[in-house]
């Protein structure tokens, strides 16, 4: 419950303080390419619940019709300010309306497409779904340039499922045993130092 009010007070508070932001962000994406502003994916959620997560869009429209969910190296899917916004990780923003609404967290595993829960093994997909997904966690820190890790990769889906999901499952599980109010803390601000530097 705790969890849940920090999470509804200190989303209500981004949201109010970056509207400018949004706004503004909002405007150059549209001036830059033709779409929709946000990018909505179908995402699992806690107890497998399906809900749809929100980003500023980074690629062109139906990016997702002309290549892989995930994004490798410099995909030519990005748009000049989507390169932008994914480096300083602004594109995540929105997802403060997903923590507002109750679908997210601050912190916790990141919520997967259906396709890769599946593959989580069975006895941990309901541990890992057991909470709520979040912005940001350890697995989050330490994959921040994922995509530059499956740049050289002749078959990116494959190192995605056989090598990155498997410590991604690891540190969620860790996430799942152990979290509390002063972990979740302690992520928020190894993620803002991560982000700095």
């Amino acid at each position: 419950m705790a969890k849940r009010i920090f999470d509804l007070i200190f989303s209500s508070i981004g949201l109010i303080l970056l509207s400018p932001l949004f706004l503004l962000l909002c405007l150059l994406i549209r001036i830059d390419s033709p779409g929709p502003v946000f990018f909505r994916q179908v995402r699992v959620g806690k107890s497998g619940v399906i809900f749809r997560i929100h980003k500023f869009r980074t690629m062109v429209k139906d990016a997702q019709r002309r290549g892989l969910q995930i994004t490798v190296g410099a995909d030519p899917r990005v748009t000049r300010v989507g390169r932008w916004l994914r480096k300083l990780k602004l594109d995540e923003l929105p997802q403060l309306l997903d923590v507002w609404t109750g679908h997210m967290s601050f912190v916790g595993p990141r919520p997967e497409v259906p396709q890769y829960v599946s593959l989580y093994p069975a006895g941990i997909r309901d541990l890992i779904l057991s909470v709520r997904p979040g912005i940001t966690d350890l697995a989050s820190i330490k994959f921040k340039d994922e995509n530059l890790m499956l740049r050289d990769s002749i078959d990116p889906h494959a190192t995605y499922v056989d090598q990155i999901l498997p410590v991604k499952c690891k540190y969620y599980l860790e996430y799942v045993r152990d979290n509390s109010v002063f972990g979740d803390i302690v992520i928020i601000l190894a993620t803002i130092r991560a982000l700095i530097l």
